[in-house]
């Protein structure tokens, strides 16, 4: 056999094993791992680096609608280039059901804004913020059948919430179609309650954005959903899970043998609330939701990571220009932080930032990071082992690191649609120097030449 490609010399590393060998690529798939494989059209030379699965981010909004006024900063093009050059290759946005649409509707026009413009793989979730009858008994349970195996609910954000009784509705028809929930676990009520009294007082600058949504609002909201994925026994997945007290809760439901799978995000082991508090309107940049909490919480979300109670490590990335009047400078935003729109770019600095900070620090192995990083998003989501994973038959989505390169995170070198980086100025070690999916090289030497449109949609 002539293989299409060989990466050779390389240390390669699963969520379980670590080990040299070189790996052979043809029509797109892994067909070979060993020594001495023959003959390819091209081989390259990974001596010194560490070859590991493409990164899959399950957690990544674009184009996503955000109230009236207010635009994403990425479209498909541009948030899969960033995500590309961050070393993912799948990437998994959120399709959004506005109230009085059908879900169907959402779904086509989504598809449409993706269609020719990706170049990572792409596979979506679907938002529910209007269950009706006819959505959960006809509507749902067809689009599951058709490979939509992941459900979002939230309990905040009031165009979108859903109540108890809604929530436990929408969890029972993911479960008959064997589907997992994913949950925004906060407290609206409390935040409503805490955001009026911040207002009264004078409290409108951003970091109020903080200390409207405390610890326990998301302590007891990640509480009530697991107990309502117990009532109706459907797995759930806690998103952006910020603090100890939310992992407490959840390491007991897990010792329970509740199915629940918990995720973090970069932003909860680099920022604080203090970023929210910057002089003038800086603080703006860091808005997002749970907030960043403080240097404690930190180190709880690192010991979730390193002690197995966190799954997954998404970038949650949200994007909004922020030196712009449809982001965050959306006209009331600056008078109170009720107005600004939520969320913070992060899908090309995710990976970086956790294999610098975790890997080249030993606050986790190389393994650890696969796991987190790619192989149990795969596993939860359905694209095991396909994708997540170097073996034969799966796809040959790879990424090759240096472990020894510097770099320095600079918004100017970013390849998203936002204006800004969260993490400007902070010093990694470690980068993905090539990123191929599916057997073609992406990115090589920072410099892509692959066309829009190579990635392709991902049924489940």
């Amino acid at each position: 056999m002539t293989y299409d490609l060989i990466i050779a010399g390389g240390t390669v590393a699963t969520a379980a094993d670590t080990f040299s060998c070189d790996i052979g690529v043809k029509d797109g798939r892994i067909v070979a791992l060993g020594h001495d494989l023959g003959p390819a059209s091209r081989v390259i030379d990974a001596t010194g680096h560490f070859v590991l699965p493409g990164g899959i981010d399950s957690h990544v909004h674009i184009a996503q609608p955000s109230g009236p006024g207010v635009t994403m900063a990425d479209d498909f093009a541009s948030g899969t280039k960033s995500a590309m050059f961050g070393g993912n290759t799948t990437i998994m946005p959120f399709c959004l059901q506005e109230k009085g649409q059908t879900l169907r509707a959402a779904l086509e026009a989504y598809h449409a804004k993706a269609e020719g413009q990706c170049l990572t793989d792409i596979s979506f979730h679907l938002i529910v913020t209007d269950p009706t009858p006819a959505l959960l008994g006809q509507e749902l349970p067809a689009l599951i059948a058709d490979g939509y195996k992941s459900i979002k609910v939230f309990m905040t954000y009031e165009a979108m919430r859903l109540n108890d009784a809604q929530i436990l509705a929408t969890m029972d028809a993911a479960r008959q179609g064997g589907a997992v929930v994913m949950v925004h676990a906060e407290n609206e009520d409390v935040i409503r309650y805490l955001t009026d009294q911040h207002e009264r007082t004078g409290r409108t600058a951003p970091q109020g954005h903080a200390s409207s949504r405390p610890v326990a609002a998301e302590r007891e909201a990640t509480h009530r959903a697991m107990s309502l994925a117990e009532v109706v026994d459907v797995p759930v997945v806690i998103v952006h899970v910020s603090n100890g007290a939310t992992i407490d809760e959840i390491a007991r439901a897990k010792r329970r043998g509740q199915p629940v799978t918990a995720e973090t995000c970069p932003q909860y082991l680099m920022l604080t609330a203090d970023d929210l508090d910057s002089t003038g309107w800086e603080g703006a940049k860091f808005v997002c939701s749970p907030p960043p909490r403080d240097r404690a919480e930190q180190d709880a979300c690192w010991k979730g990571l390193q002690t197995g109670v966190f799954d997954l490590f998404s970038s949650d990335h949200c994007p909004f220009r922020f030196d712009d009047t449809e982001g965050k400078k959306k006209p009331g935003g600056e008078s109170s932080f009720r107005h600004i729109p939520n969320g913070i770019p992060g899908v090309e600095t995710r990976l970086p930032i956790l294999f610098s900070e975790g890997v080249m620090k030993g606050r986790i192995d190389i393994n650890r990071f696969v796991a987190l990083t790619a192989t149990n998003h795969a596993k939860t989501y359905g694209l095991y082992p396909r994708k997540g994973t170097i073996a034969i038959g799966s796809d040959a989505d790879l990424a090759i690191w240096d472990p020894e390169t510097h770099r320095t995170i600079r918004h100017a070198a970013m390849h998203d649609g936002c204006d800004y980086t969260p993490y400007e100025g902070l010093e990694v070690k470690g980068w993905p120097v090539t990123v191929i999916l599916r057997g073609q090289v992406m990115v090589e030497n920072d410099h892509s030449t692959a066309e829009v449109g190579r990635g392709r949609y991902i049924a489940r």
